[in-house]
């Protein structure tokens, strides 16, 4: 890559299906650099430019992994600049019984309680803080993947995984209230039941309820990351965004 290259720069975890591989192609698009971070390592066939180069497998389970991956994140952006415009955190994980089930707060095993938190709350505080030089010379705006799990109890949502995406929308604000003096905005998205490779079965009996009555696309959901990663939304942080077709209601 060119030492002129001046292209605004993603950070994006989860990069390898459903909203983050949709948010990668919206980026993408727009003539962002992204740099996706997945436990998959990087797909040949996937259609953006300099992937494999900007692809970086991290295991978000693992605290180790997380810091080398922050180091090498720091080193790919200090030969261009050193700026990042943008963290998006959306990786996640959602373990279920073997049936299918979920995982409810009196039978989840307690390494299962760490897991999850460690993938969907400490990997994203690592993360921020880990590249929070960065973002600060970019003035740059970091994204928290919540859920609509992380309000209500959901069918399928384990407790685990509802509880991590709720401390994960508490620590959007405080992120917000910390962050922002140095000029990094920090918003959340809390999607609600979308079109991915992994519903679970029985989703068509909650989308009878919704008030738009249908599904969300990963790309509707794409089209918000961007939108709080954009100037557009250049006075709004500490915000958590529903995006569910009126579920939340």
């Amino acid at each position: 890559m060119a030492e002129t290259d001046s292209r605004k720069t993603i950070v994006l975890t989860g990069a390898s299906r459903g909203i983050g591989h949709a948010t990668v192609k919206r980026f993408s698009r727009e003539g962002w650099r992204v740099i996706t971070c997945s436990r998959q390592a990087f797909a040949e066939d996937c259609p953006w430019p300099a992937g494999p180069e900007d692809h970086i497998k991290v295991d978000l389970a693992d605290q180790e992994d997380v810091g080398i991956a922050v180091s090498e994140i720091r080193h790919r952006l200090e030969a261009h600049g050193g700026q990042l415009h943008a963290l998006v955190n959306n990786a996640g994980i959602s373990p279920k019984l073997k049936d299918g089930s979920r995982m409810n707060s009196i039978e989840t095993p307690m390494h299962v309680w760490r897991d999850v938190f460690q993938v969907n709350f400490f990997a994203p505080i690592m993360l921020a803080r880990g590249l929070f030089k960065e973002l600060a010379a970019a003035k740059g705006s970091i994204v928290n993947v919540t859920s609509i799990a992380g309000t209500r109890v959901h069918p399928f949502a384990g407790t685990a995984y509802a509880t991590s995406k709720a401390a994960l929308g508490s620590l959007t604000r405080e992120m917000a209230h910390d962050f922002g003096p140095y000029g990094i905005r920090v918003n959340a998205i809390a999607p609600g039941e979308i079109d991915t490779a992994i519903l679970s079965p029985g989703t068509d009996k909650i989308v009878e309820t919704i008030p738009l009555r249908r599904l969300g696309a990963t790309s509707e959901v794409a089209d918000i990351i961007y939108f709080l990663c954009s100037g557009q939304s250049s006075y709004v942080t500490g915000s958590e965004i529903h995006i569910n077709g009126g579920q939340h209601v």
